[in-house]
């Protein structure tokens, strides 16, 4: 299973709709805030075609979305937020306990507008980047593992 992650678009529509038709296989998108009206509208045309996952970042001043979301995907629990409550632009403790307190395998979170990957005691952690500056991602689940892969538009 395919999941395209974005993450700060800050009302570059464009940049999301060049993400989606670059994933076409995609059959999760996950945007992690800093863009939830613009990503809003691009989920209205995604609806019944792609499961769509957005939480709320700490520009999306007005919007209702969640802090954190989790899913499932082929038996891994995925948790979604945006960073800044994590303090992720300081250090990745906020993001492990966040794990721990959440049992997730998989951690996805935007906010310091740089990719980043890493494994820390048996979970996932990645960062897509920001859309706004071409920078998204693609993570695979599938019975081999997981695999989560930067990509650019440029």
């Amino acid at each position: 299973m395919r999941i395209l992650v974005l993450s700060d678009s800050h009302r570059d529509r464009f940049a999301i709709n060049e993400a989606l038709l670059r994933q076409p296989s995609a059959e999760i998108v996950v945007h992690l805030g800093d863009g939830a009206d613009e990503m809003e509208d691009a989920a209205v045309y995604l609806r019944g075609k792609k499961q769509v996952i957005m939480v709320n970042g700490n520009c999306d001043w007005f919007s209702n979305l969640p802090a954190r979301e989790t899913f499932s995907v082929n038996g891994v629990k995925v948790l979604c937020t945006h960073g800044y409550a994590e303090n992720v632009k300081y250090s990745v403790d906020g993001l492990i306990e966040a794990a721990v307190d959440n049992g997730a395998q998989l951690v996805l979170y935007g906010h310091t507008h740089e990719q980043k990957n890493e494994y820390i005691d048996g979970v996932y952690y990645f960062n897509p980047g920001s859309l706004h500056s071409g920078e998204y991602g693609v993570v695979d689940i599938t019975d081999a593992g997981i695999v989560c892969i930067g990509m650019n538009l440029h």
